[in-house]
């Protein structure tokens, strides 16, 4: 397909009006999405797309979940680097077990957070359902478990038992 003229400058997402009025109300959506120093260089990138994403939802609303799915995906790396192959459901389980995720962050990631991810991964994304407040509940959730996945020493108990 190709174009006979420019494509227009993005426009606000109407479905984004109960959220924020204007593109700089997505600053405060985001500005406690803070990625903390000492996780490596790609966590740091996947991380910051995923807040990135999340902010330009206000021009179109998918790029929340796809926000979302793409932190879950870094989550998901980090976890196979820890315990091997294996499934995300079977890894949050161990991550779980282990004590990296508490039971909020476990019910949220796992209930919530794969599914999205799933769908994503299947070209299904864009009929999700995801609010700002949970999609900024998963990236920061998964900002949160990254910074402890890297700073945690690994045992390998849970991977040798599971």
């Amino acid at each position: 397909m190709s174009y006979t003229s420019e494509l227009p400058w993005p426009v606000p997402d109407e479905r984004f009006r109960h959220w924020a009025s204007q593109f700089a109300d997505m600053h405060d959506l985001v500005r406690g999405l803070v990625i903390p120093s000492g996780v490596p260089q790609a966590a740091e990138s996947v991380l910051t797309t995923a807040r990135e994403l999340i902010r330009m939802s206000y021009y179109r609303y998918e790029f929340m979940m796809i926000g979302a799915a793409t932190s879950i995906i870094a989550i998901e790396t980090a976890l196979t680097d820890r315990y091997g192959e294996g499934t995300l459901a079977s890894h949050l389980r161990k991550a779980h077990a282990d004590g990296l995720l508490t039971e909020e962050q476990y019910d949220l990631l796992d209930g919530c957070g794969r599914p999205i991810r799933n769908r994503y991964a299947h070209g299904d994304l864009t009929h999700a359902v995801l609010t700002p407040p949970l999609a900024i509940g998963i990236v920061r959730t998964s900002i949160t478990i990254l910074a402890k996945l890297h700073a945690a020493p690994h045992t390998g108990t849970t991977a040798a038992s599971g």
